[in-house]
């Protein structure tokens, strides 16, 4: 009895002792240290205290009571310094937050399953394609070669073609990404096909009565159970209304929505992995790259943008002139986020349509494929708002030679800046200038700290004459010879940059389907040079200087009130200049590291020194019968004097990185 009312009442003891100790450690360090760790710390004090007590006290009969008060207060402190060095050196090795907590271990045990075993298939794919090799962060010789990279980029195709929904698509926005990928690998990335096996009509069913909320039966007259195409991300069937109007209704395949979400994770957190392990991982800066690439599929994956991009692209398409190209006009009533119902636009793709456009004659082609490049050039240009994607199977042609453009379910943005840098690039190359072609190309960029403006100005001339002077017929190769000239120059391309390059670069190849001797260069000239008469128009200039004189009228206004207060302050010796200093981030990570630096080596300097006074002072409290505490402190704080003045090396001596 007696011993359980002991334990009994050790155990709240222990606990609010505990609870002290868990309270002085996080208040004297001045932090918010995590829970599990203040209770292991708070745990290691309460084992060291005992010791230390029993070490510095000779014998109970020795001291009085005052004195054994003093000796506990001491221990306390002693086992609470040493709980506090533990929490400062596991920081250092792992830090605060840097591993999941037991709750969130319990909690997502199961995703991270999942993980793992999609992490195994997927390392297992890389594996049997030959690709284990490149994850390991080392620079591999003997890819300089064409013919190494052909079979590289083989190999990567067919990994993504097997790892995939989310990495089929990866593949084909990156095979349009030029500026990243040498030709090889955007040769063999175009070859993957987004096609899937058809789901049967029952799962089919069961998405259409989840997202109509009744029966198919009462939304359709009729229903074509049979797809008109299935590609991974959903299928279409054709379909009529109650009314009798004919429709095309985009299903999303059961389930996509959770697959893709599993790889996209997994997919950021290997990009993080790579840019962080790899130098072509930071060269390319793959972490952003995936996290457009994620921002773009989940719009894919949510019909509602598809269709809001149908009725926007419509109204601009509706105010321009009139060039007989039309999208499809979606049901807003009848779309939803796995279901759009799409008014029905009769054509052929332009891929299957050679009979329809040999019956068009050469004349209607070319005016067809202008028509279609002066679309894409108002979109971008004037509209802001663009088809990413205008591949032959996305464009439909009828038999009068009117287009129709499909999959609109991700879009290009321009704001109006970008908008005016692009204009003035383009006119800058069909006037030949480079020095306007080299000032556009640089404010459609990410500059680098430091970069010879002179020598791009001379490359975008020898660009000019070769590509774009009267007479030349380049094509894609135009595009592809940008893209080198940015990527030498290490000019970094933000996504909506690259979306405008893209466009340009598969539009080259449905133009030549249109017509095969249409020359996308002399084309893009004579469209700039027409929308650039356009520009100067009386009307235009008028309304240019209107809007720029709006603008500027507040400032105008204030201006006068501004010099007089300046004029004042030199007039009574109080104009004063403030400048922040540090403002720049890359500045206080400079002083911030020769800061830390210095702190270190003055800490382990004086830890050094308070280490050998310590080993030289005799006597003391005793830890056990060979080592006496100032001993103990003395070895600890010559081993924490000797970590940070290593520390310190390693930070001068280390070359920094290329």
């Amino acid at each position: 009895m007696q011993k359980l009312l002991g334990t009994v009442f050790f155990l709240p003891t222990l606990f609010v002792v505990g609870l002290g100790f868990a309270v002085a450690i996080r208040r004297l360090l001045g932090v918010r240290i995590g829970l599990v760790r203040t209770v292991l710390a708070a745990a290691l004090a309460l084992v060291v205290c005992g010791p230390l007590l029993a070490a510095m006290v000779p014998g109970p009969e020795a001291i009085d009571t005052g004195s054994g008060i003093l000796l506990i207060v001491l221990a306390a402190c002693c086992a609470s310094l040493v709980a506090m060095i533990v929490l400062v050196i596991a920081e250092v090795l792992v830090p605060d937050g840097s591993l999941p907590g037991p709750i969130e271990l319990w909690r997502g045990w199961r995703s991270r399953l999942v993980r793992a075993r999609r992490y195994s298939q997927i390392v297992r794919i890389a594996a049997r394609h030959g690709l284990g090799r490149f994850l390991r962060g080392h620079r591999h010789r003997g890819l300089e070669s064409a013919v190494s990279r052909r079979d590289l980029a083989r190999s990567v195709r067919r990994a993504l073609d097997e790892g995939g929904v989310t990495f089929v698509k990866l593949g084909q926005q990156l095979s349009t990404r030029r500026d990243l990928l040498p030709p090889e690998f955007v040769a063999e990335l175009t070859q993957l096909q987004d096609n899937a096996a058809p789901i049967a009509w029952p799962l089919v069913e069961e998405v259409l009565v989840s997202e109509f909320g009744r029966p198919v039966g009462e939304v359709f007259a009729e229903f074509d159970h049979a797809p008109l195409a299935a590609a991974s991300v959903a299928q279409v069937h054709s379909a009529r209304l109650p009314d009798g109007r004919p429709v095309v209704v985009k299903v999303q395949r059961p389930g996509i929505e959770r697959t893709v979400e599993r790889d996209l994770d997994i997919l950021l957190r290997l990009a993080r992995t790579l840019e962080f392990r790899t130098d072509w991982g930071r060269s390319l800066r793959v972490a952003d790259l995936a996290g457009g690439f994620a921002e773009a599929l989940r719009e894919e994956l949510d019909f509602t943008v598809e269709r809001d991009n149908l009725q926007a692209m419509a109204a601009a398409l509706a105010d321009g002139p009139d060039r007989e190209i039309r999208v499809p006009a979606p049901h807003a009533g009848l779309a939803s986020e796995r279901v759009l119902v799409m008014e029905r636009l009769h054509g052929t793709p332009l891929g299957a349509a050679e009979e329809t456009l040999a019956a068009l004659g050469a004349g209607r082609r070319r005016q067809v494929a202008n028509a279609l490049l002066e679309t894409v050039f108002d979109q971008v240009l004037v509209r802001g708002m663009f088809h990413v994607d205008l591949h032959p199977g996305n464009v439909l042609v009828a038999a009068d030679g009117s287009l129709g453009m499909l999959d609109l379910g991700s879009v290009g943005r321009l704001d109006g800046t970008t908008r005016l840098a692009v204009g003035r690039l383009l006119a800058a190359l069909g006037r030949a200038d480079s020095m306007a072609a080299s000032d556009a190309l640089l404010e459609l960029v990410d500059r680098p700290d430091e970069i010879d403006e002179r020598t791009l100005e001379r490359a975008l001339g020898v660009l000019i004459v070769r590509y774009a002077s009267p007479g030349a017929s380049a094509g894609a190769a135009a595009f592809a010879e940008l893209f080198r000239l940015v990527t030498t120059h290490r000019l970094g391309i933000p996504p909506q940059v690259a979306a405008i390059f893209r466009t340009f670069a598969t539009l080259e190849g449905t133009l030549t389907v249109v017509d095969p001797d249409f020359d996308l260069v002399a084309g893009a000239r004579e469209v700039g040079r027409a929308q650039f008469a356009e520009a100067v128009e009386p009307i235009r200039l008028r309304q240019a200087l209107e809007d720029e004189l709006v603008t500027l009228l507040p400032m105008l206004r204030r201006l006068p009130r501004r010099v007089d207060r300046i004029a004042d302050a030199v007039e009574h010796g109080r104009f004063t200049v403030n400048v922040r200093l540090f403002a720049d981030a890359r500045d206080r990570r400079v002083v911030t590291g020769l800061v830390h630096q210095a702190l270190l080596a003055f800490v382990g300097a004086a830890a050094g020194v308070l280490a050998v006074m310590l080993l030289g002072t005799e006597g003391g409290p005793r830890v056990t019968e060979t080592f006496g505490l100032f001993g103990v402190l003395g070895y600890a704080l010559l081993i924490v004097a000797v970590v940070l003045v290593l520390r310190v090396l390693v930070v001068v001596f280390r070359r920094d990185p290329a």
